[in-house]
């Protein structure tokens, strides 16, 4: 299931608004979406409740890790009148659509300078793209002064009804997804909407979602711009030659 972002995120990124009303809704929103669950026992087996509820418990555990450094910015905002764009290296601006996926994996849409200390703070090794064009030299430059590894997987991001999504290529970087010695790791896309739906409804598929929770995951991000092409892909992809590869996310089928 989704887990959701960890700060909300403007569209607007030159003017941050990071404050700690936003982490206690969020929080909230956690918590009623796990109440949720808890009490729709047609949606999903106990099992599977338990399985997202332990991705949603690091997600609240995420969020409190960050709300003392938000704090701080308050504070410091409030005392001088200096505007949170003037501390760059404690401001966290997520990149567009971030979502932690499981433990380890999170999600994106394509990231840039703004999101530089934030990414920091995840501790990344790894990055994930999918798309085809040249990789930003400021961001490239970034990810080699934290030590965090570069794949770049081209996927079109062609619209429908032109939609070709190569197996090989999904198939190769769920290899690199599933090797745990890359983690924590990041996809993304331009938007994190459809490329990045379409490799992570195939993390899915591994761990035994049933397909109506893998769609409404890649609808809630996708929004009105969901297509039928990529959840057809989704469905189809054969995950027969990744099933040796050793799943230890939190919400593993076991």
């Amino acid at each position: 299931m989704h887990v959701g972002s960890v700060l909300v995120n403007s569209q607007d990124q030159s003017k941050p608004k990071l404050l700690p009303t936003h982490i206690e809704s969020k929080k909230g929103q956690l918590v009623l979406f796990v109440e949720q669950l808890s009490s729709s026992k047609s949606e999903a087996p106990d099992q599977k409740l338990a399985q997202v509820k332990s991705v949603e418990t690091r997600a609240l555990s995420l969020l409190n890790n960050l709300a003392p450094k938000i704090m701080k910015l308050d504070n410091s905002n409030n005392s001088n009148g200096q505007s949170f764009a003037g501390a760059d290296d404690d401001v966290f601006v997520p990149p567009l659509n971030f979502a932690m996926v499981d433990q380890g994996i999170f999600r994106s849409g394509f990231p840039d300078s703004a999101n530089f200390s934030f990414l920091k703070s995840l501790r990344l090794r790894t990055v994930i793209c999918l798309c085809p064009e040249p990789y930003p030299e400021v961001t490239s430059e970034f990810l080699k002064a934290n030590g965090i590894k570069l794949y770049q997987f081209g996927i079109d991001g062609c619209k429908e009804p032109f939609v070709n999504i190569p197996d090989d290529t999904v198939r190769e970087a769920l290899k690199v997804v599933l090797d745990v010695r890359n983690h924590p790791v990041l996809i993304h896309c331009k938007r994190g909407k459809h490329r990045t739906g379409c490799l992570v409804g195939c993390i899915r598929r591994l761990q035994k979602w049933c397909l109506s929770s893998v769609f409404d995951e890649y609808q809630r991000f996708a929004g009105a711009k969901a297509r039928v092409s990529d959840q057809r892909f989704i469905e189809l992809f054969d995950i027969s030659c990744l099933k040796s590869n050793p799943l230890s996310f939190s919400c593993s089928g076991k």
